[in-house]
């Protein structure tokens, strides 16, 4: 018998502000503007010594870290977010938690109050 696959979720939230370039000169996503978010991680796997897949403390503590560096910020400023879409944003989250969370298989990135989201699979 294959040993189960699981997969452990957490989630924060932050408020950000920003502005995107794409479409026409008069479209109103280039007016700057602000957002709430939530971004959820997942990290998939079989249950190990510890009898999980990991700490969900430690996952709690790094996603909300990363969602700290860009609470109540311009999202335009930081670097890799220059063009701060929920697709660029998914990848921000994955690029800073990949390296403490192997088995990170998921990222979705929401903004709750306009019913908008965004999945990357790992």
């Amino acid at each position: 018998m294959t040993a189960p696959v699981f997969e452990i979720t957490k989630a924060a939230t932050f408020d950000a502000a920003h502005h995107l370039q794409q479409g026409p000169a008069d479209h109103r996503y280039r007016n700057l503007h602000g957002h709430s978010f939530k971004v959820e991680a997942s990290v998939r796997g079989p249950a190990g010594e510890e009898g999980w897949v990991a700490d969900l403390g430690q996952l709690d503590q790094a996603l909300k870290a990363v969602a700290h560096e860009l609470d109540h910020g311009l999202l335009n400023d930081k670097p890799g977010l220059e063009r701060p879409t929920l697709e660029n944003l998914c990848l921000y989250f994955a690029e800073r938690l990949k390296p403490g969370f192997p088995g990170l298989s998921r990222i979705v990135l929401s903004r709750p109050t306009i019913g908008e989201s965004c999945t990357l699979q790992l």
